[in-house]
Formats: C-alpha cells, structure tokens, sequence
C-alpha cells in the first residue's frame, strides 16, 4: 500500500512539474530544485560516510537505528539515490543549453534589428548607387527591405505639397478637397461624379486648405479661413497686373537675431504687406546658405519650406526693384520703408508662422528623417520584425500595395513615433538677459504633472542647448528622452557664439527639426519667455493642438 501511494505520489508530481515546465520562472525554480538535491546527496554521503560529525561541540550520529522499523534517514536516502550525480550533471548540461539557446535567440534578435536598422538607414542616402552598393553588401534586395514606418517618402510629399500649393490648370485654386492625402486624385468612375466632386467647387464654398489639421474646435478660431485668406492674398492670379503692389524682404541678419527673431520679424512684415495689400517677397536667408541648400534654393527661405508666394510673383517682384519708378510710386517697398517699432510691435497675427511652414520641402522632410531614424529607428525594427518570418533577411517580403485604401488613404498618414510625446524645449544660456530661466528640475515637476492625467505618457523629446540638461536627462530612468545629436553647450557662451561652433548648416537644421518635433508632439512645455516657444505655440494652435495645452516655467519676458 505505502508502494502504492508512492507511486501515486510521484505520478502526480511528475504531471505537475510538467505544467510548470513551460513557464520559465519555474524551470529556474526546478533548476535550482535539482542543483540543490545533488547538492544535498553529495553532502549526506559524505555525512553517512564518516558515520557521525560534530558542530561546535555538539555531536550527530548518522548510524543506524536499534529499531528493526526502518529509519527516516534510511528511507530519504532511498529517494535522493533516485538522483544520481550523473543525472544532476545532465539536467545541468540540458539547463546549460537552453539558455545558450536563449541567449542565441536574443542575439540573433539583436542581430536582425541592427541589420533591418542599418538597412532602412542605407536607404536615407540621396545616391541609388549607394543603396544598392550597401544591399548587395549584405546579400539583400529592394523586395526583402521592408516598409520603415517612421520614415517618409519625401519625394512623393514634395510632389503632393507642390501640387496643393499651385493652381490646377484652367482653375481659380489648387485641388484643395475635404479629403486628406492622394484621395483627391482618385480616379473617378463616371464624368458626374467627377464634375459633382469637391475639388470642381468653389473655394468660397467650404474648401479650405489641407495643411491645417484637427477639428476647428482642436485650432484657433476660423484657423482654416485664415489660412485660406493668407494664401488667396498671396497668390493673385495674374503677378503682372498693374493694381499687383508687393513688399520685399531680407530675412532679419543683425548680429544676436536667433532664428526665432528672425521668423517673428517676418511675420510682422506680412502683417504689414497684408494691411496694405501687397504680396510679401522674401529675399536672402542667410541661414539657408549653406552646401545643403542646392540651386536656387541656396540663400532661400524654399530651401526649408515652399515659397511665400508663387515664382510668377518673384519674377515680377525682382523685376520691379530695379524700376526706380516703381520705387518712387510705391508699387514695390522693402524693409527699409518700416520702422522696427511696426514690424516688431504691430500686430502680427499668430497665424503667420503656420502660413510660412505650411508644406516642407524634400530637403526638410529628409532632415526629419534622419533624426527620426536616429531617436526611433530601432524601436520601429523590433515593432516591424515582430509581424516578420524568422527567417528573415533570407526571405523577401511584399512591399507591394495591393488595394486602392493603401494607395489613396493609408497613404496620407504621418510617420510613425512613439506616443504619446511630450516635446520639451530647455532654454537656458544666455536667455537669462531676457526672461527667468529655471533648471531642468521645474520642467520635469511639470512633465510629472501632465503624467498624472495621461499615465502612458513616457517620452520626451528633449530640446536643448545645454549638455547640462541632456545630463541631468539620466537621473529620470521612468522616463524615456530623445533628442539629435549635436554638440551642445558646455559652460556659459552667447547663442551666437556657439552656433558658429557648429557652422551654419549644423546651426540651423537641428533647430528646425526640434521646431517641427514640438510642433507635432502630443504635448508641449517650454518657457512662454522665449519667442521660440511664442511660435511653437502659434504652430501647435494652428495644427489641431489647441485642445493639449501649454505649460510654461515663466510668464513673458523680462521687458
């Protein structure tokens, strides 16, 4: 019977151990288990052996009992010889090999998703040549890379920002519709139905720019037919009719303007070409001259963004500064004609920065790749690789759209990154002439203070100057930060000395693509003291963000 149950006994841990075997907190537990067994057997022979030990005076006998009933000591012996030391050494073997096994596993993970990284990163490069070169490297095709869902097709954008922002042929207005993406240029399948859409109706009756996002309620108010009168105003229709006045302006290059300074002084000339109904001209930007900016774009504000106004209208505008007449009628001013008390003090509308940044160029949605890549390149490999064979590289994977939805409506959707994204623009520096400055510590008591709302907040993309903020960044492990990579400020200096550390390219880009990461992130803290932060917030306002809020470590300006 005692047989029996044992039996028993051993059936049903044996079903049980079998169920836990596949969790692998318990196999560490049944590893240990079993080390500690033949630990224990090693230990009591070694015991019986010597037949009886001592420990600090006091005496243990292992003999056997006078009893003729068999001793506890003898009947545990019997189980533990159940495990002998060969069986101990195989269990150890077979534990060895699979976290080896494990271990490969995640190496061979960690493999893929630098491989996929480095890959989606080869294709980042301006040169065909160079793409293939680096596929063929490692033994890959175009067909088995697959889609990088950070990552935008800059020349497809460029193409559709180009397009919405010029007049169709034989019509009044580009083909603004009410719907997003390419969905405007979907085939229609009768003549009525084509005549009956949208993009055939008038502006005047509800069409209204695509650069503006989120419901009105999530914008400033009439932020949609704003938008619509800045660009009407802008592009007349005919550049060379006489009644045709145009105002036009070098990008502000007085020694201590930042680039904030110089985007809040044109925006204050465009308030003034809108009151006197001319068309603002922008001329030399000096921040775009630079190797980056190619061709014609080179010293131009399209460098970044598309142009204020049509290219007709330049021609005519630069046409007209070297007519001394139309200098004297006042057909044609430039800055000189102002005071800086009416650009900087006039009433410049908030809406005026998101009309100068309403569609990047290639050059800037490259930029905004590059730094994506770099921040979230590799969570978006693992995120990919997740829903991809094994077996991959070595098999190829369809790319290929295959229904109408992917080609005229997922097509529209921005690129992805970690949200919910807190933006966080840390000024520091020489700002203190200015504004009060406060230390990092205060920004991150509010990023704490939003997370208390939206506890999956996690993310930050930090902008910032300093290498003292990125620092302190480390003793926040709860939180994960972002930020490019650039060399920041070390010590105090002016902002102008440092940015000529970096050159003009460097000096610039990095800016605007912090700029850009605020303007699209969930959420949003920097120092209301800084006209940087006045035209995040203008952007955020303007671009479906009204309803996120802004915190701010001070309140305005010193002056």
């Amino acid at each position: 019977m005692e047989a029996m149950n044992q039996k028993s006994l051993e059936r049903v841990v044996s079903q049980r151990a079998l169920q836990m075997g596949s969790s692998f907190p318990c196999q560490i537990c049944v590893v240990g288990f079993l080390c500690g067994v033949c630990l224990a057997s090693l230990f009591l022979a070694a015991l019986t052996s010597f037949g009886s030990f001592e420990f600090n005076g006091i005496s243990f006998s292992m003999g056997a009992s006078s009893s003729s009933s068999p001793s506890p000591w003898n009947s545990s012996s019997d189980a533990i010889n159940m495990v002998k030391s060969t069986d101990c050494k195989l269990k150890l073997k077979e534990t060895e090999r699979w976290f080896n096994s494990q271990r490969s596993t995640m190496e061979t993970d960690n493999e893929r998703v630098s491989l996929l990284h480095l890959v989606w990163g080869a294709l980042l490069t301006e040169s065909v040549h160079e793409e293939r070169e680096f596929l063929l490297k490692f033994g890959l095709n175009q067909s088995s890379v697959p889609n990088a869902p950070h990552l935008e097709n800059c020349k497809l954008s460029a193409y559709i920002n180009m397009r919405l922002d010029t007049r169709a042929e034989n019509e009044s207005f580009p083909p603004w519709t009410n719907r997003k993406g390419l969905l405007d240029m979907y085939p229609a399948s009768t003549a009525k139905e084509q005549l009956g859409s949208p993009r055939h109706r008038p502006i005047s009756e509800g069409v209204y720019p695509p650069w503006i996002t989120g419901s009105d309620e999530e914008n400033y108010p009439l932020t949609r037919k704003v938008q619509r009168d800045i660009w009407v105003h802008q592009h007349p229709p005919n550049c060379w009719d006489p009644n045709v006045r145009f105002l036009v302006a070098d990008w502000e290059r007085l020694p201590g303007f930042g680039i904030g300074a110089q985007i809040a002084g044109m925006c204050g000339l465009l308030a003034i070409a809108i009151n006197e109904k001319r068309v603002l001209v922008t001329n030399y930007y000096n921040r775009a001259d630079h190797d980056g900016c190619k061709g014609s774009s080179r010293s131009s504000w399209s460098c970044y963004f598309l142009p204020e106004t049509s290219q007709g209208c330049r021609d005519r505008a630069f046409e007209l500064m070297d007519n001394k007449e139309a200098l004297e009628k006042g057909i044609i001013t430039t800055k000189d004609n102002y005071s800086s008390k009416q650009i900087w003090a006039g009433r410049a509308p908030r809406q005026a920065v998101r009309y100068l940044m309403r569609f990047l160029t290639e050059y800037t949605c490259g930029l905004l790749n590059v730094a994506r890549h770099a921040a979230f390149g590799k969570e978006a490999a693992k995120m990919v690789l997740t829903g991809l064979p094994r077996e991959w590289p070595n098999v190829e994977v369809a790319n290929n759209s295959g229904s109408d939805i992917e080609d005229f409506v997922w097509s529209s959707h921005r690129p992805w990154i970690p949200r919910p994204m807190l933006s966080m623009h840390v000024r520091m520096g020489d700002k203190a002439c200015e504004m009060k400055v406060v230390e990092f510590e205060k920004y991150m008591l509010l990023a704490d203070r939003i997370r208390k709302h939206f506890p999956h907040l996690n993310s930050i993309w930090l902008s910032t100057e300093m290498q003292e903020v990125v620092d302190k960044s480390k003793l926040y492990p709860h939180w994960n930060f972002y930020f490019t990579n650039v060399t920041r400020q070390v010590g105090n200096m002016t902002m102008a000395i440092y940015e000529a550390s970096l050159g003009r390219e460097t000096s610039t880009n990095y800016p605007l693509v912090n700029f850009l990461m605020a303007t699209d992130s969930d959420f949003f803290i920097g120092a209301l003291g800084s006209t940087w932060c006045f035209l995040i917030d203008g952007m955020r306002n303007t671009g479906g963000k009204v309803m996120s809020g802004y915190l701010s470590v001070n309140k305005d300006r010193f002056w």
